[in-house]
């Protein structure tokens, strides 16, 4: 499978970098967030999901037990390629997921939401997503603007890190 590349790439990559939170523990308030939002949307899996060279990373994760997958694979390349991110339904009805193996094997994905970590300067390091096993209704405008203010203070805690 091959992956979007948004066209400021280079740009995108060394300001993820500089945050210096690749491959670092998991730590109280991403963990806190994600299980915020495995309650409010009653999804099984919740992500703050950063996207390396090759990999996206997990800095938290609630319901997988992986802490990375490849890139190609990655539901969250398509939705950082806007600041409104991306809401599939049924990723089984996609034809740009359809195929994907996340999809046809384990976790199964059917329904993802994701909305990206935007810097200050406008990079989108990654995302704050919520996933389902089972096809959903397209988020309402609360539900999205809930999963935008997530994504919002997930960015802002990198920040904070990257400050302290």
């Amino acid at each position: 499978m091959t992956y979007p590349t948004p066209p400021d790439e280079a740009g995108r990559q060394a300001a993820l970098e500089s945050f210096g939170i690749l491959d670092t523990p998991a730590t109280p308030e991403f963990d806190r967030l994600t299980r915020l939002a495995t309650a409010a949307f009653d999804a099984p899996i919740a992500l703050v999901s950063l996207l390396d060279k090759d990999r996206q990373w997990f800095k938290s994760c609630i319901g997988l037990h992986e802490t990375s997958t490849p890139r190609d694979v990655a539901f969250c390349a398509h939705a950082i390629l806007s600041d409104e991110g991306l809401v599939v339904p049924d990723a089984k009805k996609d034809s740009r997921f359809a195929n994907n193996p996340l999809v046809t094997g384990t976790p199964f994905i059917r329904f993802y939401a994701g909305a990206p970590l935007i810097t200050d300067a406008g990079y989108r390091l990654g995302t704050f997503c919520i996933i389902d096993n089972h096809a959903r209704d397209d988020l309402s405008r609360a539900e999205r603007a809930m999963l935008r203010d997530l994504a919002d203070l997930a960015m802002e805690t990198i920040e904070r890190g990257a400050s302290s």
